[in-house]
């Protein structure tokens, strides 16, 4: 009975990664499409608050107000990151120069002698081909737009009937009342987690703005947008936010103090923010293991890249509150939450 058991899990197994790795194309973007109907459905929640709004104006006006706004800040944000690529990339090649010369200085500094090693690196390591990278998957994400905005609105469509087709689906109360629950579960924390998680990188990126602009480094809201983007990623995202805008202005200044301001300067944010702000603001929020978050960001970034780097925790959160309602996985979503309460 258990080798079964063991045969059909990992069957299972198999075939969702096998659908998940070959439907990606179809999978991410109505992935992305769950996640901006939870940011236009909290929109609208907050919109409610008025009470004129609430009154006088149907929820389907309040619905496309917030999707036009979401969706037009969507496009606005992309083009203004190609361009503000398209602009790194072309002044690259001016900072030439303080490439050749940087090692020189770092061995002056530092009185270490790896001029060789580091000359090599630089030069095998290619920034433009990872900027084009980014540039291809912002562009790819703009040119799905159109799937996402009809996935958007269905979700909408279906959203109205959902709770009656639920009660169809189920003879017994208890359990469609248990199905509607999983639902609001998840709808609650992915709600939470979108909204407070927004707020706090926001913050984040705001100071790191001023930091860059005071700097002076080429594309300020290049870089402040990774690092909004890159604290969604857990442990190791703000980490990443604060090297990379370092290093490249290193290569932009070929000096020192505007290496040490931005690092010394994100660096700190980042810390305050993740370590002071965060924790108090997110509270329990998230009932998910540290280590499982880094796991999951493993997992799905080893199927969808960076996509699935930003997903892997709204998708662990619901897997453990889905995994919490029934018998035979609640023992999985103990294992996945951070102190084992479900």
């Amino acid at each position: 009975m258990k080798l079964n058991n063991v045969t059909s899990w990992l069957l299972t197994t198999t075939i969702v990664l096998f659908a998940l790795i070959y439907g990606q194309a179809i999978i991410l973007p109505f992935i992305i499409a769950i996640l901006i109907w939870f940011v236009v459905k909290k929109t609208r929640n907050l919109l409610d608050k008025n009470s004129l709004i609430k009154k006088y104006i149907p929820s389907w006006i309040k619905t496309i107000l917030a999707s036009l706004a979401i969706f037009s800040g969507i496009f606005a944000i992309g083009k203004i990151l190609t361009s503000n690529i398209e602009n790194l990339t072309d002044s690259y090649s001016l900072y030439r120069s303080n490439i050749e010369i940087l090692p020189l200085r770092i061995n002056e500094v530092l009185n270490i002698n790896i001029s060789a090693e580091l000359t090599n690196f630089i030069h095998t390591f290619d920034f433009t081909s990872h900027l084009k990278q980014f540039f291809n998957s912002i562009t790819e994400l703009l040119s799905n737009m159109v799937m996402i905005i009809f996935y958007v609105t269905f979700i909408f469509i279906e959203e109205t009937l959902i709770e009656q087709k639920i009660k169809l689906m189920f003879t017994d109360q208890k359990q469609s009342e248990n199905v509607l629950s999983i639902l609001t579960k998840i709808d609650k924390s992915m709600s939470s987690y979108i909204s407070l998680k927004s707020l706090i990188s926001l913050l984040s990126t705001t100071f790191s703005y001023f930091i860059l602009l005071a700097v002076g480094i080429e594309s300020p809201l290049f870089w402040a947008f990774l690092i909004f983007m890159l604290n969604f990623i857990p442990s190791i995202g703000p980490i990443i936010g604060t090297l990379l805008p370092t290093l490249f202005s290193l290569i932009q200044f070929g000096e020192f103090i505007p290496f040490l301001i931005i690092f010394f300067g994100i660096g700190s944010v980042a810390m305050l923010i993740g370590n002071l702000v965060e924790p108090k603001i997110m509270s329990n929020t998230l009932n998910i293991s540290a280590l499982v978050a880094i796991l999951s960001l493993a997992i799905w970034g080893s199927i969808w890249g960076i996509v699935g780097m930003f997903l892997s925790v709204p998708i662990t959160v619901a897997m453990i509150i889905v995994f919490s309602q029934f018998p035979s996985t609640r023992s999985i979503a103990i294992l996945l939450s951070e102190k084992g309460k479900v």
